[in-house]
């Protein structure tokens, strides 16, 4: 197993290691051009992300910079996925969105983990030289999820699959599917269910303000 390949499956590695080195300035290159790239050059700015993130080649992602992540290679994307501007994704180990994930604006995505004990965190002399060691847990999220703008996901944690984690949120345990979730740290709100129905399209084509049933029902419509 290469040192890259601990990083990224969970196990301590060696920051400082020339393998994660040559991944880590390659990543930290082509986010710094994607992001000095003006938008009146969107061809080499979709360029640059396909380089940077490759399963966003043919997937349609769509991003607006600036936009933060360590590696890229570790962030696999759905179809249909976008984040908003001033998102971070600290991508040392595997960072998952599946299709029709959206993120909000100044979102933090962040898998790396360092031991609690300070003699174990800090820079210390090993056998092979003097450093730390690290290690990070995945993240993922499932299908249609939405995660509001300032929200934090900690590594280790999985969003289920259209839920909807609120503005600000500090998500460290899984989100169960089908649900809305807020806080610090974040716990289910409730349930998401047919009286979150807006008819968007009628809606739309009236040009009435947007309410749900349940919108509708405190205001005794």
């Amino acid at each position: 197993m290469t040192e890259f390949e601990r990083m990224t499956g969970g196990r301590l590695y060696n920051p400082e290691n020339p393998e994660i080195d040559r991944h880590h300035i390659k990543g930290l290159t082509l986010c710094d051009k994607f992001n000095r790239t003006p938008l009146t050059r969107y061809a080499k700015k979709q360029k640059l992300l396909n380089k940077l993130i490759p399963s966003s080649k043919e997937n349609d992602f769509a991003v607006f910079s600036p936009f933060y992540c360590e590696y890229g290679e570790n962030i696999t994307v759905g179809k249909g996925c976008f984040a908003n501007y001033n998102c971070t994704f600290l991508d040392v180990a595997k960072i998952t969105l599946e299709d029709n994930v959206w993120i909000g604006a100044s979102v933090t995505l962040a898998t790396p983990m360092h031991p609690f004990l300070p003699e174990e965190r800090t820079y210390q002399k090993y056998p092979d030289g003097f450093h730390d060691l690290e290690y990070a847990k995945p993240i993922t999220l499932k299908k249609n999820c939405w995660i509001c703008s300032g929200a934090i996901i900690c590594g280790g944690v999985t969003v289920g699959e259209n839920s909807i984690i609120a503005a600000g949120a500090v998500v460290n345990k899984d989100i169960p599917p089908n649900c809305i979730a807020g806080g610090v740290p974040a716990r289910v709100i409730r349930q998401l269910d047919e009286n979150d129905r807006m008819d968007v399209w009628n809606t739309y084509i009236k040009n009435e303000i947007p309410l749900s049933k349940r919108d509708c029902g405190k205001r005794g419509k």
